[in-house]
Formats: C-alpha cells, sequence, structure tokens
C-alpha cells in the first residue's frame, strides 16, 4: 500500500475524533472505565487488527489504552492505518 501525502494525512486525521499525528504515526488514547475494559478493548482491536492484516502498537495503563499506527512496510502512515484508527473508534461506540 502506498504511503499518503501530506495533503491527504491532514484531510484524513480531520475525519477522526481525538486521533494525533507523532511523527510517522497516527496516536490516540482512550479511557476506559475499568481495567478490564480497557483489556477487553484490547482484545477487540486485536481481531480487527488481525483481521485487516495491520497491527498496531498497543500501550496499556490501567484503564488507558494508546494505540499507535503506521505502515511498517510502506515508511508511514497509509490508507491502513485510518482504517484501523475509524475502526477502533467504532469498537468504542
Amino acid at each position: 500500500m502506498a504511503r499518503l501525502s501530506e495533503t491527504e494525512i491532514t484531510a484524513r486525521l480531520e475525519t477522526l475524533s481525538g486521533w494525533t499525528r507523532r511523527g510517522e504515526e497516527i496516536v490516540k488514547t482512550y479511557k476506559l472505565p475499568t481495567f478490564p475494559a480497557a483489556i477487553a478493548f484490547v482484545v477487540q482491536v486485536g481481531f480487527l487488527a488481525e483481521a485487516a492484516g495491520h497491527h498496531p502498537d498497543v500501550d496499556i495503563r490501567y484503564n488507558k489504552v494508546t494505540l499507535a499506527l503506521t505502515t511498517h512496510d510502506a515508511g508511514g502512515l497509509t490508507e491502513k492505518d485510518f482504517q484501523l484508527a475509524a475502526a477502533a473508534d467504532e469498537a468504542m461506540g
């Protein structure tokens, strides 16, 4: 998958709530009500990521889950990153 241009990245970020750019990745921290809810969310994202063949970096800190997305084999952000970001947001309801 081809890397997105700066214009495409900016446009796609505007369609997502709470996602920010950090270098060559997009990042969002979700706050869940409890630690078990955070783990359940990570499992749900794990299944979404596996189905998409695209795997985020995941950081869990009690009830906060941070996802960082980039397409390593493309050397930056691609449509895959934004598709998985939207799917993760949808999983939160």
